[in-house]
């Protein structure tokens, strides 16, 4: 029987952290067939002579619920070796919905992930009101990548509860175990888990906090049950505390989460990231997880692979935007290309906006998240691990200027498309190293990308790019190696999620594979583009270094190009 594919003398990385080694990788069916010397008839052959060959990357945390259903390549993911992706995290989600309640999910949605909701409005065609529903239409659906979904508690919650469960008022018995009906149903109709948020940073449109925020332990526990009956799904969430915003919380939250992974058995994996309220408690809290994972307790912390930043521009926001000058000018007003021109012809203007930024120190909102301390010039490509030398201040301090002319000065970069980093989370005394002690960790689950959401704030769907490219190659110390970096991404994340058919170059195993240049492998600059649904922008970035990826045994992408294939399936439950 002739091979479909097959990839000739790669250095094959197969994912379960072995060491690397040269091989050929065979595909017949959807499936790797041969992983070594492979002979016989060939229908198509690729040249990996010199390039790194891994299993598809398996993303589990994305919020494309919505993007899925218009967008068949689900991008910026799919330019970034990912070729299955886990979506529905956080507690948001499009289903179960009634009839009437479709604007209020989008603005749940709208709100805590930074989608817009005229895209939303624009591109779903809303074919469901069970999550079951949601499925089978998501099913219909060509794909260039596999995905999954989880119950979400936010719709669950406002279907079963209406207004009570959007406004947060606790859930009675009756409640709960109609809430644990829908989530049995969904996991019986494929899903692979729930997901609920417990941060006060996550808020609807209208500033409420999302459904589930405040729920009690009968809820949760009474939901969890649900997948603990049926031996299956991941409890995913966002706990309270998560941003720095309730630093009592964390402990809290560790204490029922290991008590309810007990209880059901099932894996509890919640975010995890270094706050600056409290830069040090992601240490116990990995500490607490490690303790449990000794007495078999399956809590996993969920870690992000470099910086939570804002990505500040004339594109997207920035801090002079928030003075009284800007304002009175009617910047605010004019296309972003009209307001680079026009402070470009007016140094008065100019000047006068640098003036008044000098008073923004007392803002909560710039002095807490766009201060010329913390922002760094991104740069092309792009540097996600800045030292402290290189932020406005010290770079302004250097040169002898305000800080705020130069970041002015920096913001006018490019004709105006240059983008500044503000780093949120992740980022403390000028390095990563919180995070590479995290991504380390024996019990943490790579993730947090958030592909498909916060699209006029940042574009993190390209960290698993950078994992490979800056943890394993780029950084001076304290590198990953390349072996760890793929585990990390596939069979490690695969796995926890049950999909234990992918992940792994080994036969059996579905056809997923990435072809890459390690040495030429660099993200590009995100960039604002305006392809949602009725025209609305996002940040998307691209990568190069990628000379294929293959899904289910078909060549998707080559050299970043589409190739048309669409070989992407709903995966339904663990397998």
């Amino acid at each position: 029987m002739a091979h479909d594919l097959v990839i000739r003398g790669g250095t094959v990385v197969d994912g379960t952290g072995a060491p690397a080694r040269t091989a050929d990788v065979a595909f017949t069916g959807g499936v790797v067939t041969e992983v070594g010397r492979v002979d016989g008839p060939v229908r198509r052959e690729i040249d990996a002579d010199g390039a790194l060959v891994t299993p598809g990357f398996v993303d589990i945390h994305t919020h494309y619920d919505g993007q899925a259903t218009w967008d068949e390549q689900l991008t910026p993911s799919c330019w970034h070796g990912v070729t299955t992706v886990v979506m529905g995290n956080c507690g948001v989600g499009f289903a179960p919905v009634a009839p009437d309640r479709h604007e209020w999910l989008i603005g749940l949605m709208e709100g805590v992930e930074d989608i817009p909701g005229a895209a939303l409005s624009a591109g779903i065609r809303w074919e469901w009101e069970s999550f079951g529903e949601f499925l089978d239409a998501l099913d219909t659906k060509r794909h260039v990548m596999d995905l999954g979904t989880q119950v979400p508690h936010g719709p669950v919650r406002g279907y079963v509860m209406g207004e009570r469960g959007a406004r947060n008022e606790p859930a009675t018995p009756e409640d709960i175990e109609a809430m644990a009906a829908i989530v049995r149903a969904g996991i019986e109709a494929g899903a692979l888990g729930f997901s609920t948020s417990r941060t006060l940073a996550h808020r609807a449109i209208d500033g409420e906090p999302v459904p589930g925020t405040f729920a009690a332990e009968d809820e949760l526990f009474g939901i969890g049950r649900v997948l603990g009956e049926l031996g299956t799904g991941v409890f995913e969430l966002a706990p309270a505390g998560a941003l720095g915003e309730d630093l009592a919380a964390p402990e809290r939250e560790m204490d029922w989460m290991r008590r309810l992974a007990a209880a059901i058995d099932r894996p509890v994996t919640f975010a995890l990231s270094q706050n600056n309220a409290d830069p040090t408690s992601w240490r116990r809290l990995l500490d607490l997880a490690g303790e449990a994972h000794a007495e078999g307790v399956p809590v996993r912390p969920q870690v992000h692979g470099r910086t939570v930043s804002l990505l500040l521009g004339f594109q997207t926001f920035h801090p002079l935007a928030f003075t009284a000058v800007w304002q009175q000018a009617g910047l605010g007003l004019l296309p972003w290309h009209e307001q680079v021109a026009r402070i470009e012809a007016d140094p008065d203007l100019a000047a006068r906006l640098i003036a008044d930024a000098t008073g923004l120190a007392d803002d909560p909102v710039v002095s807490g998240f766009m201060h010329p301390d913390r922002i760094f010039p991104l740069g092309d490509p792009p540097v996600y691990e800045p030292g402290s030398e290189r932020s406005v201040t010290a770079l302004a301090a250097a040169r002898g200027i305000d800080p705020w002319a130069l970041l002015l000065e920096l913001l006018l970069g490019d004709g105006g498309r240059e983008l500044l980093n503000a780093p949120v989370l992740n980022y403390t005394d000028g390095n990563l190293d919180a995070v590479g002690d995290m991504l380390r960790h024996p019990t943490s689950a790579f993730g947090l990308g958030d592909g498909g959401a916060h699209a006029g704030q940042t574009c993190d769907a390209s960290t698993t790019t950078f994992l490979l490219s800056h943890w394993a190659r780029d950084r001076p110390r304290d590198r990953l190696t390349v072996e760890e970096a793929v585990h990390k991404m596939t069979h490690a994340t695969a796995s926890l999620y049950g999909l234990g058919d992918r992940g792994v170059l080994a036969p059996g195993y579905v056809g997923d594979a990435n072809v890459i240049d390690l040495d030429r492998l660099q993200l590009r600059r995100p960039e604002l583009v305006r392809d949602l649904p009725g025209g609305a922008s996002r940040l998307v970035q691209q990568a190069d270094g990628y000379r294929h990826t293959i899904k289910s045994g078909q060549v998707t992408f080559t050299a970043g190009e589409d190739t048309g294939a669409r070989p992407g399936a709903l995966l339904r439950g663990a397998r």
